[in-house]
């Protein structure tokens, strides 16, 4: 699977939790490719980014049925990564 960066990465995500990961433990959070593993998460986030990567873990969350009124549906199923930066580094996500 050859994708660009821009098709690994979709979005930062922006919470408390991952907010203080980032002041903390240089820590970023991405949602990414479901398709995508993490060799090719972290090449993306060193050409994205101009950083340097040291660890990536990720979690893969399923969709949950949801109901509005009559009708029922799914939102989509999708991946985190958690992206563990070289010290001294950093992503200006804001």
């Amino acid at each position: 699977m050859s994708q660009s960066p821009h098709d690994i990465i979709k979005a930062p995500v922006i919470t408390e939790e991952s907010t203080i990961q980032s002041e903390t433990r240089n820590q970023y959070v991405f949602r990414v490719d479901p398709r995508a593993n993490k060799p090719q998460i972290r090449d993306a986030v060193e050409r994205l980014f101009n950083v340097k990567v040291l660890a990536v873990n990720t979690c893969n969350y399923a969709g949950k049925s949801r109901r509005r009124g009559m009708h029922h549906g799914r939102t989509a199923h999708w991946k985190k990564a958690v992206v563990t930066l070289r010290e001294g580094d950093s992503i200006d996500l804001l």
